[in-house]
Formats: structure tokens, sequence, C-alpha cells
């Protein structure tokens, strides 16, 4: 048999791309042969655009004439995948590919012209009578697949105002980046990262990075003090000035629900996807109730690191010094392995996408940072990774792999319309296939050291991915209710609130720490994406509960879960989220969820606390 070509990356190294062996990296040729072929797909895309304008005015005439132009947008959907991913795949293996990167830009500009060419759809559709259209429906099969696309459009439109309003609206939308431009500029582009001496001599610039990595790292107190209190002065030293830049947020916020006739700014965010907000009132009381599993495991944290006082600075570092490496090659098979539960055909999928070009593996020079799941429709998942072999990146690749499962059975269940998914159950595969592979991973831990770091990783990613999400969903329920209430927004008010929110979830586990007031200015989903972070605790919670009925002792429960949660996936967006979590067996509006995650928690401080 011929010898399979392998590589293992250097610490240290960063190889050319040319050096990585051709089955660590993508095969693109799976959305376009060559740059010859994008060409064909560019220009065929101009094409569908400028017919598109044909349309207009005439989607009243009947339901063949709506029909052909929901076709025609759905056609224009599917080639819009083929030119943005061909480029924006190959630009983020080398971004320093000028080429590359002027052709994205080049379909960016195209975007910007697709949608202004189909800007007038669905005020024309909104002007039609919904009883008119739902005759439409009833006589037509394949008009009827727009079912739900239709009804949800028709869900917004008693917000939608009349043309003189949305003209308004489209004004002040000029201003809407305005808070998240200014925070992006004052934290990265003018933000001047300090430096320290630690207790060995060495001085460290504290980039983000670094930050970071020390805080993860550092087996000394005093230097992971130094670098929080230091890193965290930056912020502290302009907390007016990111309090009136959140003030903007809260503003324009409460502007655009009243100007759209909402009661408030939760209800204009969640209206869209026709949650209520009990979901996230909800999961703020349910969680603030059952913080004791996270208070435990820090109680046990600071017992273990024997550390007579104990904050926010101390929560990441390792319990135990365990500095193994996971091969790619290996855990390959171990992922697999990992989603027996979910049955021969899933599983034949997860090797499909190891074997088949899926995966652009490590890192090289140029390459784009972090890891994500590109859903390239009419081709697979493309899933970009930096694999540098740590726990961490094991559990990256778990992670990506859910989202890629969820987007090709998806992909390949239903039609264009519905092929995308929303944020509010995106993370449930990912986090469910996470889970999956630490019970695989304990269950075959070689040491005791290993169980532990397992152990620990698992409670982090509940701690980080569940809790303090909560807590910032809190925080930011609350900012927004003071300005929906008349009442002002300074630095000290937001300080007071957050720290208030520290004692609230952590209780007396936490040493007082008077900078850790300050924390919330560098959060910037505050800043760009408000009412965005419940979800990823929601997913979390949606996940727990649906690895209860997969971990069941009896095997007809078992199957059950399993052909429900296959179904969510192959749902993609064809219904709104909460129903199709409530088919898989998830009631958000039940404290069940959120009580199952408080649960797992427990269940693995008491493992650790065993190991330990």
């Amino acid at each position: 048999m011929p010898q399979v070509e392998t590589f293992r990356p250097e610490r240290g190294a960063l190889p050319a791309r040319d050096a990585i062996p051709a089955r660590y990296k993508w095969d693109v040729t799976a959305i376009c042969r060559n740059w010859d072929d994008w060409t064909r797909s560019y220009r065929e895309l101009e094409a569908a655009i400028e017919a598109f304008k044909a349309f207009q005015g005439t989607l009243a005439s009947g339901p063949d004439r709506l029909l052909a132009a929901f076709q025609a947008m759905d056609a224009m959907g599917v080639i819009s995948y083929r030119v943005w991913y061909f480029a924006a795949l190959q630009y983020d293996q080398d971004q320093r590919d000028n080429e590359t990167n002027a052709r994205r830009q080049q379909v960016q500009i195209l975007f910007a012209r697709q949608q202004q060419a189909s800007s007038w759809f669905n005020p024309e559709l909104l002007a039609i009578p919904i009883q008119t259209i739902r005759g439409w429906l009833e006589t037509s099969a394949e008009l009827a697949v727009y079912r739900f696309a239709i009804e949800s459009l028709f869900h917004e439109q008693e917000h939608v105002l009349d043309e003189a309003g949305e003209r308004l609206m489209s004004y002040a939308g000029r201003f809407n980046g305005v808070p998240s431009d200014s925070y992006a500029a004052l934290t990265t582009a003018d933000m001047k990262f300090p430096s320290i001496a630690l207790a060995s001599g060495e001085s460290v610039t504290l980039t983000y990075g670094q930050y970071r990595a020390l805080l993860e790292t550092s087996r000394s107190q005093d230097d992971r003090a130094a670098a929080y209190r230091a890193f965290h002065r930056t912020y502290a030293d302009s907390q007016n000035t990111y309090a009136a830049l959140y003030d903007g947020v809260l503003q324009r916020d409460w502007f655009h629900a009243r100007a759209r006739g909402y009661a408030t700014t939760l209800d204009a965010a969640l209206h869209g996807n026709n949650i209520p907000t009990s979901v996230v009132e909800n999961l703020i009381g349910v969680s603030r109730a059952a913080v004791e599993p996270l208070r435990r495991y820090h109680r046990l944290r600071r017992r273990v690191l024997g550390l007579d006082g104990y904050r926010l600075f101390d929560v990441f570092v390792p319990l135990v010094e365990h500095d193994a490496q996971y091969p790619y090659d290996e855990v390959g098979e171990w992922i697999t392995d990992s989603v027996a539960p979910l049955g021969l055909e899933y599983q034949r999928h997860v090797r499909r996408a190891f074997e088949g070009g899926w995966i652009d593996v490590f890192e090289n020079a140029g390459k784009r940072s972090g890891a994500y799941s590109a859903p390239v429709y009419g081709a697979h998942p493309y899933m970009l990774l930096n694999y540098n072999e740590t726990l961490d990146a094991v559990f990256t690749l778990a992670h990506e792999m859910g989202h890629s499962m969820h987007t090709l059975l998806s992909h390949q269940a239903q039609p264009f319309v519905y092929a995308g998914y929303t944020i509010f159950v995106a993370e449930v595969p990912s986090t469910l296939s996470e889970a999956l592979f630490l019970d695989l991973m304990l269950e075959r831990a070689r040491s005791r050291e290993e169980r532990i770091v397992l152990l620990q990783h698992a409670i982090d990613n509940i701690a980080s991915t569940f809790y303090t999400q909560v807590l910032f969903a809190d925080f930011e329920l609350q900012a927004h209710r003071l300005v929906e209430q008349d009442r002002p927004v300074t630095a000290e008010t937001l300080n007071t609130l957050y720290a208030g929110l520290l004692r609230d979830y952590y209780g007396d586990v936490l040493d007082d720490e008077e900078i850790s007031r300050v924390t919330w200015a560098r959060i910037p989903h505050f800043f760009s994406t408000p009412y965005y972070v419940y979800q990823y605790a929601t997913c979390f919670a949606s996940s727990a509960r649906l690895m209860q009925d997969l971990r069941a002792a009896d095997a007809g429960l078992r199957a059950e879960a399993v052909e429900r949660y296959l179904s969510l996936l192959r749902a993609g967006g064809s219904d709104y989220p909460m129903t199709l979590l409530a088919r898989a067996g998830v009631d958000l509006s039940d404290p069940g969820p959120v009580r199952a995650v408080s649960a797992e928690l427990d269940a693995l401080v008491t493992r650790l606390e065993a190991e330990l």
C-alpha cells in the first residue's frame, strides 16, 4: 500500500502553505473548478441580478408570478454562495494575497447591487392582502413551499412603517454603527497595550492574546494579578467614554423600538424570531437560582490552588500540569467514534468530512486566525482550523464538526429558502458535539491528570458559555431598562450594576477586586450586537437537555432522542426556532433545560472533586 504523507506542526514555527501536504488542506474545486469557472458564475449572478428587476410591480398579478420571483431569488442565492466562498476561502488561507482579496471585494460590491435590486420585494409583497396570498398557497403546491417565508414576513408587518417612515429610518441607519465603530477604534486602533514586569524579571506587553495566555498559564498569582489590573486599568482610565458609547447603544435601541411600536427593546430584539420575552427573563431567573454548582467549583479551585485570596484572575489557571499533545491524525478517528450514539449514517458523514477535503487543518503563514464552519450551499461545509495539538484545538474541531453536520443535513433536507438556520439553534449541535466527545475522552483518558484536565475543560466551558453569558444578558437587559425608565446612564451606574451582578452570581466565592467593577467595558458584544449573548446560553441549555435523553439507560428513549435531534438538524430554518426546538424535546419556556445545565455542572464538579 502507498504510504500516506503525514504532518505535525513544530511548536513556535509557522510553515509555508506549500510545506503542508494536500490531505490537510481543503479542496475548493467542489465550489468552482478554477477561476475561469468562478468568473462564469460571477457573470451569471450579474445577469440574474439585472433580470430580477423585471419582477418589480408584478407580484400582485398572481401566484405564478410570485412563485417565479421567489425561485429567481433562490437561484441568485445559490450562485451567491459559489462566487463568495470560492474567493473568501482562498483569501482566508492566505490573507496576504491581494489578488484574491480584490476578487472577494468585487463580490461584496456585487452583493450590494443585488441587495439594491431586490429591496422592493418585501414592501411589494406586504402590499398584497395576506388572505389573497393564502388563497394562492392553497392552489399552488410549488408556491406553498414558501408558506413559512411569507408568513414570517407578514409577522413583521405591524412594525413596518409607511414609506415616509421607512425612509426616515433608513436615514437614521447611517448612525447605527457609530457606537460600535467608536468602541472598535478605542479598543483596537487607539489602544495602548500596557507592559508589566513579571516576577521572573521578564517584561510582557499585554495584548489581548498575551493577557489571556498569562491568566491561563501562569502559576504566579502575583503575575496574574498584575496582568489583570494593568490590562483593565486601560478600560478604567476611559470608563466615562465607554459609558457614553454604551449609552449611545441603549438610546439607539430604545429609539428603534419605540419608532416601530415595540413596548420594550427586548420585544424589538426577539420579535423577528417569534421568541417570547419570557425566554430571556426565565433564563436569567432560573440561572440565578441555580448558581450553587458554579460557586462550589470555585470553592474547590480555591482550595486546590491553595490560595488565601481568590479573584477573577484566578479562575482560568489549570488545576494540574498536563502538557499532552493530540495529533490530528488520531483525533479524527476519536471524533468519528464519539458520534456513534447518533447512528451509522451520521458517522459516515463525519468520516467524509475528514477524508473529502472539507477541512483546512494547520496554521500557515498568512492564514486567518480562529476557526469556523462555512455553509457552502451546493457543495459541502468547509472548516477552517488552526490546529495546534492542544486539548482546546481538539474540542474546537469537535465544535466545528457539529456546525458542519448541521449544515450538511439542513442542506440535504431543505429547499434553498430554508437551508440556513438561526443563531438561536446554531450552537446546539456544536455544543452537543463537544459533549459527546467529552464522554468518549473521559472513557479513554490515559491518566488521572488527563481526566482532571478534561473535567476542568468541561466545567470551564459551562461556566463561560452558559453562566458568564447569562450574567452578560442580565447586565444588558438591566442596562436597557435604565433608558426605558428614563434613568441616567453613567460609568458609576454601570459599574455598580456590574459589581452587583458579580456578587449575585459568585456570592462570597470571589474576594472583592475594585477594578472588576469596570470589566463590562471590555465585552464587545455589548457595543456591537445587543441581545445576542443570551443565545449562547439557550443553545447550551438545549444541548444539555438533549444530552440527558441521549445518555438515558433506556435504549428506546435514546433512539427517540436521536431521531428528534437529527430532525432538528434537517429542519434548517423551516420554522421558528422555538418551534423546532420543541419538536426536538426542548421547551425553553420551561425551567427544565436550565436546570439540566446546573445538574450537569454539579455532576462534573463531583467527579472532579473525586479525582483531586
